[in-house]
């Protein structure tokens, strides 16, 4: 029983090891992000108010108010915890680094919305 267990204790060590994700991740993901709100702004611009008559043809743009919204915020965040992480001052910092974040939230969402 004893080299059973000391057999399933290394699996799981090996199994639950960490590991360090691709050095681009975060580059990729990036991208990807813009160009899904990027699709979903061509899509909203493309849409057509006539069309708001008949209910059938609501789910193009509500997907793409949905997907747009979600993809939009998830790269204000990440582009602020990016920030936040090349900033980070310790404790004595927090407020400032606050501060910190919750512009670089503002100048992201203005950069996303096309305005400067």
């Amino acid at each position: 029983m004893s080299e059973a267990a000391h057999n399933l204790e290394g699996l799981l060590r090996e199994a639950l090891a960490p590991v360090e994700p691709p050095a681009d991740l975060v580059e990729r993901l990036e991208d990807t992000l813009t160009s899904i709100t990027e699709m979903a702004a061509d899509e909203l611009e493309a849409w057509e108010l006539s069309a708001m008559r008949d209910p059938r043809n609501w789910v193009r743009p509500a997907a793409a108010v949905v997907l747009g919204g979600s993809a939009g915020a998830a790269l204000v965040l990440l582009r602020a915890r990016r920030r936040a992480q090349q900033s980070s001052a310790g404790l004595d910092g927090l407020r400032d680094a606050a501060e910190r974040a919750i512009a670089d939230v503002r100048r992201e969402t203005r950069k996303l919305l096309g305005e400067h």
